[in-house]
């Protein structure tokens, strides 16, 4: 009898509709199955990024402390005075001394780095001016079209051009943001002064390519080279 009646107990719980609480923690369990994966994917690709972050840190990353900037700017005599011969003083615009201009000691808003000798503008000057002169000689080689041409008769430079400003003004300024000048990341070759000179003569060059195609009415590396 007692073996009849468990059975009957039995087949009744298997037959039982389950209820809707049963049913949503049954449902949960299944999307928490689903979910787990993707979100240990997601954590392990994290853990991957950050794994590969530190090691190009490791390889280009240098400290640079308010006491080496106090120490160079004692010794270097670009930092003694300006290019006009101002001598720099504390809490003026300009010139002001390295400690509270560069990006690790000094102030960090906006008005700060994009000021006359702020960390920002020669360098995102010097970093379009070296992409816009190669982009102008492979252009200029394959559509025999001058840089002005290019802009705006066409229209289709002016559309990259405008596309690749923010991209570079926006990768220069995070790490301007974070507390990061350019001298802080070096790898053979590639150093900050490398990059400063280089920024320099392709603005210089830029600006020439612009007046020399505005004199002759023709590219300049199509037709001289």
């Amino acid at each position: 009898m007692a073996a009849i009646m468990a059975s009957t107990t039995v087949a009744g719980l298997k037959s039982a509709p389950l209820t809707s609480s049963l049913k949503g923690s049954a449902l949960s369990r299944s999307n928490y199955k689903i979910v787990r994966p993707s979100m240990l994917a997601r954590r392990s690709g994290s853990i991957r990024c950050q794994g590969v972050r530190e090691s190009v840190d490791k390889a280009t990353k240098k400290e640079i402390t308010r006491e080496e900037i106090l120490q160079n700017q004692e010794v270097n005599e670009s930092e003694m005075q300006s290019v006009f011969g101002a001598k720099p003083t504390s809490g003026s615009l300009y010139p002001r001394p390295e400690v509270e201009r560069r990006p690790e000691t000094g102030d960090k808003s906006f008005g700060s780095i994009f000021a006359f000798d702020g960390a920002a503008p020669e360098t995102i000057n010097g970093r379009l001016a070296m992409v816009g002169i190669v982009w102008a000689a492979i252009a200029e080689k394959v559509s025999g079209l001058t840089v002005f041409d290019q802009l705006y008769t066409h229209g289709t430079g002016l559309v990259f051009y405008v596309a690749l400003v923010p991209l570079i003004a926006y990768a220069s300024i995070v790490p301007i943001l974070n507390g990061e000048s350019t001298e802080a990341r070096s790898y053979g070759p590639f150093t900050a002064r490398a990059e400063r000179w280089n920024g320099r003569l392709a603005m210089l060059g830029f600006l020439s390519l612009l007046l020399t195609e505005n004199f002759i009415h023709a590219p300049v590396f199509q037709t001289f080279f």
